[in-house]
């Protein structure tokens, strides 16, 4: 699981030079959409290159019984969608924010000559998107052998990497509300499976639970041996 690489670890903001992200700001046109609004279905997808400025977004894929799983939450900086050049593999997504959120559409000429003149850029962008194939290949592979004890427990740490934690004791703040319906979509699992494995997780005092909220012990990040 160590190299899945998530949309989400790509942050364009910080991929860039102050000169470049004001240029961005001339490539692109800001959109405000409010909590639980949908940016986008499978059926209303349309072309376009977009990176989130301000806010949160959750993919996810929904399967022919209904059942949903995320496949990625997106925060300030990450990037989504598709070009003729280039494609984040967000099209049969399911597109929703969590939070009031700004959404930045780049204009496709502009934002290809932008790519043609930034050719180290250029590069970390197919990296990412390499590196995004063969982690979601992997991904669905370990979805589908991996325990759900470790599944869990990955989701929960790869979450505080993303959004990181607060506290100064043994057990830290996930700083993201969590539902168990929410943690289900990520593993794939139902909600009671879950509710099962974090009860044994803080019987292992691994974390500590409350409402909408994980607190992790740091002896957590030690586990090597995710989903192996």
């Amino acid at each position: 699981m160590d190299n899945i690489q998530y949309l989400s670890q790509f942050n364009l903001l910080n991929s860039l030079s102050m000169e470049d992200l004001i240029e961005m700001e001339q490539l692109t046109l800001i959109t405000t959409f409010p909590k639980n609004t949908f940016i986008q279905t499978p059926e209303t997808f349309s072309e376009g290159l977009y990176f989130v400025k301000k806010g949160k977004l959750r993919l996810y894929k929904v399967n022919a019984q209904g059942k949903q799983f995320t496949s990625d939450i997106l925060n300030e900086g990450n990037v989504f969608g598709e070009m003729d050049i280039i494609s984040f593999g967000t099209r049969e997504n399911f597109i929703e924010t969590i939070e009031e959120s700004h959404i930045c559409l780049m204009n496709k000429e502009r934002f290809e000559n932008f790519l043609i003149q930034r050719p180290q850029f250029m590069m970390t962008l197919l990296k990412v998107l390499s590196n995004r194939v063969i982690g979601m290949s992997q991904l669905t592979q370990n979805l589908a052998l991996g325990k759900l004890h470790d599944k869990v427990l990955y989701a929960l740490i790869k979450l505080s990497d993303q959004f990181g934690l607060t506290g100064d004791n043994e057990y830290y703040k996930i700083d993201f509300p969590l539902s168990h319906q929410e943690i289900a979509n990520l593993v794939g699992a139902t909600r009671e499976a879950v509710t099962v494995v974090l009860q044994e997780l803080v019987k292992e005092e691994v974390i500590k639970t409350g409402f909408k909220t994980i607190y992790i012990h740091r002896k957590a990040f030690g586990e090597k041996h995710f989903l192996d």
